[in-house]
């Protein structure tokens, strides 16, 4: 079995469909990063607070000062330009990843499931051979010219994005999801949107939103995968994909899904109609070998524990937040609340309410009154800080949040002192309160 799938992944075929991909990516990542500069992105999330919620453990994970993230993010789409034109492909890709993959890991705050596909599809790019045929490095002599890849190459992203859908799908048999509750509290700020906003209000949309949601992800990489109904599949992805976007605007994520929709169809078909190129290419046989055979198994079956791990810590995961990135849940939930933050000198007993507005800023605010992570970030930064200063201190949190329009509830416990508490990585931290049910 094993030697008939390294046959099948090894077989050289027509790379046309990576080609087309490889403009898309690159036009996209660079619609992205300059985008984020010209919509005030860079400057709201990166340039403006005074820190940002790195991931546990890369605290000194910080933007650059000044003027540096613009830089950065300029480079970022100077890099996905030369992408498109397959101009220093190799070094392009790397840069980006590691500029990317840096974004990523350096801020929570505005935390999107995309973000977190581009360090895995920025990752693979790299080797990727998507610069072999149409492209600035061919013509100008830096690569060999090939019309083939490995079949390893297509059927990497076709079982890529089957995870983030299959996952998205399943995430969504959330019994709040079912009942529209999110979608409710969506869509009742976008009642106003031109032409669509008096739609967008009904109930009876909303609960076709939420299951045509759970039916669309869990369908869509089936119909692609069937000649009979590739079509159909294709009009539905730029159709629930262009909604998406119009209703939802979550960046490059809609447009990237739809790009994905080339890897499903015969290369010859899009060498044919894309590239206007009649031309035959012959692949031929082959085989990977074992090495590469089992860094592919290792890949995807890293990604197939990532989204089920959650399930191992108590509690809902909405709720929670355990488990919760790199595991395609897919805006399940819509959080309102608040937090504060008392610290207590030890010494003297002095209790002291912090102004958040002196640490944090608006978006950083409401981000952290819903994630249990980023009120302990918190909580340690004040440490810290009162540490500078001599004092020993104690944080605690009062928070209070309302869960998919569900009754506020209290999310941490307010007797625990949180700088004094460490993060548990592998477990549930007890210190987050359970979620009492569902009203």
């Amino acid at each position: 079995m094993i030697g008939n799938a390294r046959e099948f992944l090894g077989a050289q075929v027509d790379n046309s469909s990576l080609v087309f991909f490889r403009f898309c990516y690159g036009f996209l990542i660079a619609a992205e990063t300059f985008g984020a500069t010209l919509t005030g992105w860079v400057d709201r999330t990166l340039v403006q607070p005074k820190f940002t919620f790195s991931f546990i453990g890369l605290e000194w994970l910080q933007p650059l000062p000044g003027d540096g993230m613009y830089y950065y993010f300029i480079a970022m789409g100077i890099c996905g330009l030369f992408i498109m034109a397959g101009l220093f492909y190799r070094v392009s890709t790397v840069i980006f990843f590691l500029l990317w993959t840096g974004v990523y890991l350096m801020q929570k705050a505005e935390y999107n499931n995309h973000y977190y596909l581009l360090v895995l599809l920025s990752g693979v790019m790299i080797f990727m051979p998507a610069h072999r045929s149409r492209s600035l490095d061919v013509r100008l002599g830096l690569v060999k010219e090939s019309k083939t890849c490995l079949n390893a190459c297509i059927w990497f992203f076709i079982i890529q994005v089957g995870i983030v859908y299959v996952f998205a799908s399943l995430n969504k048999m959330h019994i709040d999801w079912m009942m529209a509750r999110p979608i409710g509290v969506w869509f009742g700020y976008k009642s106003d949107y031109w032409l669509i906003g008096p739609l967008l209000a009904k109930e009876w949309f909303q609960f076709v939103i939420a299951w045509g949601g759970i039916i669309y992800d869990g369908s869509i990489v089936f119909l692609l995968l069937n000649q009979r109904t590739r079509k159909l599949g294709f009009y539905l992805s730029v159709i629930f994909n262009l909604f998406n976007s119009a209703v939802f605007q979550i960046g490059i994520f809609p447009y990237l899904m739809i790009a994905f929709t080339v890897f499903f169809y015969p290369p010859a078909e899009i060498r044919k109609k894309l590239f206007k190129d009649n031309a035959k290419i012959e692949g031929h046989r082959g085989s990977i070998s074992k090495p590469l055979f089992y860094v592919l198994a290792v890949y995807f079956v890293i990604q197939l524990i990532l989204p089920i791990r959650h399930h191992f810590y108590k509690g809902d995961v909405h709720w929670s937040e355990e488990g919760h990135r790199m595991a395609w849940q897919m805006m399940l939930r819509a959080k309102a609340g608040y937090v504060r933050f008392d610290v207590v000198d030890k010494e003297t007993g002095e209790r002291k309410r912090i102004n958040m507005t002196q640490y944090l800023s608006r978006k950083q605010r409401g981000s952290t009154a819903g994630e249990p992570d980023m009120i302990w970030q918190f909580a340690q930064r004040l440490r810290k800080e009162y540490e500078k200063e001599g004092k020993d201190i104690s944080v605690f949190a009062i928070s209070r949040l309302s869960l998919n329009g569900h009754e506020m509830q209290p999310l941490i416990d307010p007797e625990v002192d949180l700088a004094s508490v460490p993060w548990d990585r592998w477990g549930h931290s007890d210190w987050i309160l359970t979620y009492d049910s569902y009203d």
